[in-house]
C-alpha cells in the first residue's frame, strides 16, 4: 500500500513527532492515570497512533494540495496561512474523534472533561504550527537552492552566450572573404571598393559594440542588417535578396543584438545560392510585435559543419533576458523563426 508522502522527511518528523502527540495528549486528556494503569496507556497509545497516522496522511493530502495551489516562494505566506488552518482545524476534528471513542468504548480511567479537551485540541495546534513551520522552512530552503542553481545555470548560459557572441564578432572567416573581396575590388572598381570599406567599417563597429547593452532597437539592427546584406551582395550579386517589410512604429521595440545577423548567416551558410537558384531573405513584423525571419529553403547537399552559433545562442539570449523563447518554423518550403518584440 502506497501512503501519501509530503515529504522525504516524513518518516523522520514521524519518529519525532508521533511519541510526543501521543504521550502529551493522552495525559493531558485522561492525567496520571494514562501512565500509572497498564490497560489504559496501551490501549489509549494504540488508539492515538491509528489516529495519529490518519491525521498524518490528511494533512499531508492537505499540504499537497494547497502546494499545487500556491507554488513558489512568493506565496510563501499565503501557503503558509492556509495550510496552518486547514491541517489546525483536520486535526483538532480527528482528536476530537478519538475523544469521542475513549467515551464510546469507555476507556478504562477516562473521564470525558470538555475543559481537558480543550486543553488537549490547544496543544495539537501548537504542534501543527511547529510541524508547518519546519516543512515550510526545508521546502523553502530547497525551492531556493533549486532557484539558486537555475540562476547558476543562467549565468553561465549568458557567459558561454557572451563567449559565442564574441567568437562571432571576430569571425575569421568572415573577415578573410570580405577582405578578399574588397581586394578584388580595388583594382576592378575603386568606387565600389571605397563603399565596400564603408560598409565594412560600419559592421565591424556595430560588431564590437553589441555586448554593451543586452537589447537593441529594431531600427538599429535593420540599419546594421542592410550594411551587412551591402557585404554579402558583393560576394553573392542578384542571387541574395533580401526583402524588408517592416511597421514603422515597431522600430522602436528592441531585441537581442546581432540576432539578424545570426539568422542571415544560418541561412546563407545552409542553402544554395546561384543565379538559377537565388536565395530570398524576407524580414517582416506581425500583429503579434514579433519579428518574422524567413528564406526559401535549398539546401545544400554537402553536409556543412556547423560551430553551434546561432539559434542555440538567440534561444539562450532570450531565456536568460526571461522573455518567451522564439519560434522555429519548417515545412520543407521555408524555413522561419518568430522572435518577440520587447
Amino acid at each position: 500500500m502506497k501512503f501519501i508522502t509530503y515529504s522525504r522527511y516524513d518518516k523522520l518528523l514521524q519518529a519525532i513527532v508521533l511519541p510526543i502527540v501521543i504521550a502529551g495528549f493522552n495525559w493531558i486528556l485522561i492525567g496520571d492515570p494514562y501512565l500509572k494503569n497498564l490497560s489504559t496507556f496501551w490501549i489509549a497509545t494504540f488508539l492515538t497512533l491509528f489516529f495519529s497516522f490518519g491525521n498524518w496522511l490528511a494533512n499531508n493530502f492537505i499540504s499537497i494540495k494547497l502546494d499545487q495551489k500556491y507554488p513558489g516562494l512568493s506565496t510563501y505566506m499565503r501557503r503558509a496561512f492556509w495550510r496552518y488552518g486547514s491541517c489546525a482545524l483536520s486535526s483538532c476534528l480527528i482528536y476530537t474523534a478519538l475523544f469521542t471513542v475513549y467515551t464510546l468504548i469507555g476507556l478504562p480511567n477516562f473521564e470525558p472533561d470538555l475543559s481537558r479537551l480543550a486543553l488537549a485540541l490547544l496543544f495539537i495546534s501548537l504542534l501543527v504550527l511547529v510541524v508547518v513551520f519546519v516543512y515550510e522552512g526545508i521546502h523553502n530552503f530547497a525551492r531556493w537552492e533549486q532557484s539558486r542553481q537555475e540562476v547558476e545555470a543562467l549565468s553561465k548560459a549568458q557567459l558561454q552566450a557572451q563567449l559565442d557572441a564574441l567568437r562571432q564578432q571576430v569571425n575569421p572567416h568572415f573577415l578573410f572573404n570580405s577582405l578578399n573581396s574588397l581586394i578584388s575590388l580595388i583594382s576592378e572598381d575603386p568606387r565600389q571598393a571605397e563603399n565596400f570599406a564603408e560598409e565594412l567599417s560600419s559592421v565591424y563597429r556595430y560588431l564590437l559594440r553589441s555586448n554593451e547593452s543586452p537589447l537593441t532597437t529594431l531600427s538599429s539592427e535593420l540599419e546594421f542588417i542592410r550594411s551587412y546584406f551591402e557585404l554579402l551582395k558583393t560576394r553573392h550579386g542578384a542571387s541574395l535578396k533580401v526583402e524588408i517589410d517592416i511597421d514603422p512604429v515597431q522600430e522602436s521595440l528592441k531585441l537581442p543584438p546581432l540576432t539578424l545577423q545570426l539568422l542571415i548567416e544560418n541561412a546563407v551558410k545552409h542553402n544554395i545560392i546561384l543565379p538559377e537558384q537565388p536565395l530570398t531573405i524576407w524580414l517582416a513584423t506581425d500583429e503579434k510585435h514579433r519579428l518574422v525571419v524567413s528564406n526559401n529553403l535549398q539546401r545544400k547537399t554537402s553536409r556543412i559543419l556547423s560551430n553551434g552559433v546561432g539559434l542555440s545562442n538567440i534561444l539562450t539570449k532570450y531565456q536568460v533576458l526571461g522573455q518567451a523563447a522564439p519560434t522555429v518554423e519548417d515545412d520543407g518550403m521555408y524555413f522561419r523563426v518568430k522572435l518577440p518584440l520587447l
